[in-house]
């Protein structure tokens, strides 16, 4: 199935496109909440919390590995089935509701660690948009295997990116979900980018904070110089060249976007940044239509204080694998994308503390006319928590067993290891590379 097959069959749902088109439309009086006096501007996003998220990358899903993941505190699991098209499930067997935790994949199907039990969406399942169980221990069970099935969600790979389209309520039955917004606003082609004309390394991040605070962090652009001066390799980034500059910012029911330009002409674009809801953020470096890299952030809320960003860096430049490898370019990149996210993460840490103490009130934080979009982000995130308020599906109390919550993040800046073990890499092949001048010199003499 190519890209735009895959697109079709999600996009050929009937899409509840009149009920957003009119929200996007609507007077700020007709948006008045009954739970809340939050009002939504009439020319704010029409998007949802609820709808596609980019969870990872093709590359992490690995065939035959089982990716565990959560979203708005519910535990889900991502894998590949026979045909290698990714699946994402419900991580609880509908027989007695135990984790797939600990358990496999078998030629495709998964298997749950406490009985056995595989589940295939062929063999006797005659919908492939269910997940039927297939085998379970005593073989006296077969009728009763083939009337259960795994709650699931839709699921699509494109542009090397795996998409999910959450609502909350996991499913038995794909046909049943009712796709309410399109995938095609999220990708990056859509903003006239040209995939084939970049190459890209990527990184996963992790952070104990509030999702949403990640997210206005990418969105504003005067902390780079101050925060990542030092530390982002670029002439025209740093404290010594604070400035600022011309903001343009265009607010459509899909997207924000706010363009940088200098104020001397001459110098033109610095940086356009765009917000396509409920979680990705797109970055170019000059112009979009001729940006010598392009940064894409899919912020994915895993749950309350647990988030994960997969961050793909698009480039022009030093396109030659052969090269790249011999100069240690990947290794670089990524220790550049670690300490980034790590001179953040404080910060993340106590703004979240400080809103979820109150204090970040009006009356408390001033904004500056430069955090116009972060404000545009705040008011569509304040009417959607309203709206749709995803936290309250899978909501947990004090006496909700943590199991999940405990699972250790895999990536930095929350778990330092793979920051430690790329610095190690570097230093490594450094010493690799120089020994072998000293080999040759040896060997010769």
């Amino acid at each position: 199935m190519n890209e735009d097959e895959k697109l079709e069959k999600y996009t050929s749902v009937k899409l509840a496109q009149e009920s957003t088109d009119n929200r996007g439309s609507a007077s700020s009086e007709e948006y008045l909440s009954k739970e809340s006096t939050t009002v939504r501007p009439n020319n704010q996003l029409s998007k949802s919390l609820l709808g596609w998220y980019s969870v990872c990358s093709s590359q992490v899903l690995k065939e035959g590995e089982l990716y565990h993941f959560s979203m708005y505190n519910e535990p889900l699991i991502l894998y590949r089935d026979k045909e290698n098209t990714a699946k994402c499930i419900k991580d609880m067997c509908p027989h007695r509701g135990a984790s797939f935790q600990g358990g496999e994949l078998k030629e495709g199907e998964i298997v749950c660690p406490y009985h056995g039990a595989r589940f295939s969406t062929s063999g006797e399942c005659t919908n492939l948009d269910r997940i039927t169980c297939q085998h379970i221990v005593d073989t006296n069970y077969n009728n009763y295997a083939k009337k259960i099935h795994l709650y699931q969600y839709p699921c699509i790979e494109i542009d090397n990116y795996i998409f999910i389209y959450y609502t909350g309520k996991a499913k038995t039955n794909l046909e049943e979900f009712e796709i309410k917004s399109s995938l095609e606003d999220l990708r990056i082609e859509t903003y006239n980018f040209k995939q084939n004309e970049y190459t890209f390394e990527e990184v996963n991040v992790d952070f104990k904070c509030d999702w949403a605070r990640i997210i206005e962090n990418h969105l504003d652009i005067l902390h780079i110089f101050w925060v990542h001066g030092n530390t982002i390799p670029d002439k025209d980034v740093s404290r010594n060249v604070i400035t600022s500059f011309n903001q343009i910012i265009t607010r459509d029911k899909n997207y924000i976007e706010s363009k940088y330009n200098h104020k001397d002409k001459s110098k033109g674009e610095f940086i356009s940044i765009m917000f396509v809801p409920p979680g990705r953020i797109i970055i170019y470096k000059g112009n979009p239509d001729t940006a010598r890299y392009v940064q894409v952030l899919d912020h994915i809320p895993l749950g309350q204080n647990r988030a994960r960003v997969v961050v793909r860096h698009y480039r022009k430049f030093l396109k030659n694998k052969i090269f790249t490898s011999l100069v240690l370019f990947k290794h670089l990149q990524q220790r550049i994308f670690y300490r980034v996210f790590c001179e953040d993460y404080q910060i993340l840490k106590t703004q979240t503390f400080n809103q979820q103490m109150g204090y970040i009130e009006k009356d408390n934080v001033k904004l500056l006319g430069e955090d116009k979009m972060v404000q545009y982000y705040w008011d569509w995130l304040q009417s959607e928590l309203v709206n749709s308020n995803p936290w309250s599906i899978h909501s947990t109390t004090s006496h909700t067993n943590t199991v999940h919550l405990d699972m250790p993040m895999l990536y930095p800046p929350e778990n330092r290891k793979l920051l430690e073990e790329n610095n190690r890499q570097i230093l490594l092949k450094l010493i690799l590379r120089a020994l072998l001048p000293i080999s040759l010199i040896i060997l010769l003499i």
